[in-house]
């Protein structure tokens, strides 16, 4: 079909905008519908594939047993994820001379090679998205051969597509054309830029103001607690001859209790993007005072005068 066609840069296959963006596809719809409509996200209008089966539905191109001989290795699609099943598959043509299958989809977790047909699959974020396929590098990878040249592509339900198109290398935002590209609604972008223009304003008329120092913190040494004893005086004793005294001495005994800081312990875990913290605290001890009495007992008789 492009065989013949000069090829370079950019080539579209479908533009959603466009007066008869099927020209050059076949449809197949069982349990679902094709149709145009305006997406309320970008405020333009996109081509929605919706069915109950993935494999009943789709858009295939070229029309009939034709190949579309397209040599350019890059496939872009610009597509929207309705969060349901989703496929798409590309036939290309390798150095051997031998077609192969490549089928992309988001309900597959694992890689499958075949001989001629491989499986992947692919992650989509909410809303719009653009799939970047590089098919001479899948090809190397899957086959160790060559790429030569795109023959169909296949859309199969469920989303909305705004264009399909091959290039010979990937583009920038800036170097891609107007219609390349996926504009916000004008309206959007207008309160946007009225917001950031409106903070600007006041952020000028605002002088700004110096950081605030903090005045410095004194720091009072505390002296040092020392254990306090006290010792009960002694008074005088008489006893008679031959006698002997046991005389008690009570010493009181203020000690400082060392109090254990505590020790926080914060463990996180997470499970499916959840956070759970569980907070333990250790060493948490309360504050006693212990008193002890010390009986003394005099090792000597004490001499009693007559």
């Amino acid at each position: 079909m492009f065989k013949n066609t000069y090829q370079s840069g950019l080539l579209s296959i479908f533009y959603s905008c466009g007066s008869n963006p099927l020209a050059i596809w076949d449809m197949e719809v069982k349990n679902g519908h094709i149709k145009r409509l305006t997406d309320n996200e970008v405020n333009s209008i996109v081509l929605e594939i919706v069915s109950t089966n993935v494999a009943t539905t789709f858009i295939t191109c070229p029309k009939r047993n034709q190949v579309l001989g397209i040599k350019l290795p890059f496939l872009v699609m610009i597509v929207k994820n309705l969060k349901r099943y989703f496929s798409f598959e590309i036939t290309i043509i390798d150095d051997k001379n031998m077609r192969r299958r490549f089928r992309i989809s988001n309900f597959q977790s694992t890689t499958k090679i075949k001989p001629f047909c491989t499986s992947m699959p692919i992650g989509l974020s909410g809303g719009w998205n653009q799939i970047q396929f590089n098919l001479a590098d899948f090809t190397r990878r899957a086959y160790g051969t060559q790429f030569i040249e795109a023959l169909r592509v296949q859309v199969h339900a469920n989303a909305r597509l705004r264009r399909i198109y091959f290039s010979e290398r990937l583009y920038t935002e800036e170097e891609l054309p107007q219609d390349y590209k996926l504009y916000l609604p004008l309206e959007k972008k207008s309160k946007k830029a009225k917001k950031e223009k409106k903070e600007e304003q006041t952020a000028k008329r605002i002088p700004a103001q110096p950081p605030a120092t903090e005045a410095p913190v004194e720091v009072v040494a505390e002296p040092p607690v020392e254990s306090k004893v006290s010792a009960a005086t002694i008074p005088p004793v008489a006893v008679g001859p031959g006698e002997v005294k046991e005389v008690e001495m009570a010493v009181h005994t203020e000690s400082v209790v060392d109090i254990t800081p505590e020790t926080v312990v914060v463990e996180v875990s997470s499970k499916e993007g959840e956070e759970s913290i569980l907070t333990k605290v250790e060493g948490e001890e309360n504050e006693s005072t212990a008193e002890q009495t010390t009986e003394i007992k005099p090792d000597e008789d004490i001499p009693v005068e007559e």
